[in-house]
């Protein structure tokens, strides 16, 4: 649960945990060297955070990663009320995906405490988030147009950086990570550490991810979302721009993808939890279904 609490602060503060949690959280002002232990900890902190972040919420695809790098853009701070009005633009404009992604939460958590999450529920509602994420393109075409147009060119690019970086992380989390991996800072590691899972448990785990995630990565094209993304940078940067020329469905596909990949590992990881940590599990996600819920 504390980890849940800190990533909404840790987003905003802009820790630097990595050149691309940096370039994803903070602004470009620079900042006071830190060294040493007291350095490491809340760097550690913030990039946990930030996957935590990523693993657990899809909707709305590369248009969500605009609206959370306008949190930390380094624009002017005369612009400053134009672009947070945007930014809550956006925010209504991702609400239906929000929503979607919420109920697919809550219904994960619900099988978690019984002790058998029900896949085809699971499997409807992550349909309507990749639905959903898909239409959050066509609702926010005149807010892009407009966010563009009154940002510098130095900006634009810092923008168009933050959007890339989120991506790079979301990708690392929700694709190229090992299924079953027990690396430090990896999903199973973390979750394992977090509701205090023994090793048997986690061993177990580990066989059952990687023979379930098997599947769960065979339909998603990262290559494809990929380049929606760079396609999205270049025009973002450019002199003009028509976010109408940019395509709809990578947000769709990245949503599908990270909200399969995340119901898969709950559904795996279930049955080998004991009641107590079922319990708590259920918690910590309808507390996630709750994160984001309204505008910053």
């Amino acid at each position: 649960m504390q980890l849940l609490k800190m990533t909404s602060v840790l987003l905003v503060a802009g820790l630097a945990a990595s050149p691309t949690v940096a370039r994803a959280q903070s602004p470009p002002a620079p900042a006071a060297p830190a060294t040493g232990a007291s350095a490491a900890a809340p760097d550690d902190e913030a990039a946990t955070a930030l996957k935590e972040n990523h693993r657990h919420h899809h909707h709305g695809g590369v248009t969500r990663f605009i609206s959370m790098s306008l949190d930390t853009l380094g624009a002017d701070e005369a612009k400053r009320p134009q672009i947070e009005k945007l930014k809550a633009d956006l925010q209504t404009q991702l609400a239906p995906a929000r929503d979607a992604e919420k109920e697919l939460l809550e219904t994960i958590a619900t099988g978690v405490a019984a002790g058998s999450v029900d896949k085809a529920k699971v499997d409807a509602a992550i349909a309507k988030v990749a639905a959903a994420s898909e239409a959050a393109h066509a609702a926010s075409l005149e807010t892009l147009n407009s966010l563009h147009a009154i940002l510098s060119p130095t900006e634009r690019q810092a923008l168009v950086d933050k959007v890339q970086a989120h991506w790079e992380v979301w990708r690392e989390v929700n694709h190229d990570a090992k299924p079953g991996g027990n690396e430090k800072g990896g999903r199973l590691a973390t979750f394992a550490s977090h509701f205090g899972l023994t090793p048997d448990q986690v061993g177990k785990m580990s066989s059952a991810l990687q023979t379930a995630m098997a599947g769960a990565s065979t339909q998603f094209d990262p290559k494809a979302a990929e380049a929606h993304v760079k396609a999205f940078a270049t025009a973002f940067a450019a002199d003009s721009f028509d976010a109408k020329t940019v395509t709809a469905n990578a947000n769709g596909h990245i949503a599908g993808q990270g909200a399969t990949r995340m119901a898969v590992f709950y559904e795996t990881v279930t049955p080998l939890l004991t009641p107590d940590q079922r319990t708590k599990l259920a918690e910590h996600l309808r507390e996630h279904s709750g994160h984001e819920s309204a505008p910053a």
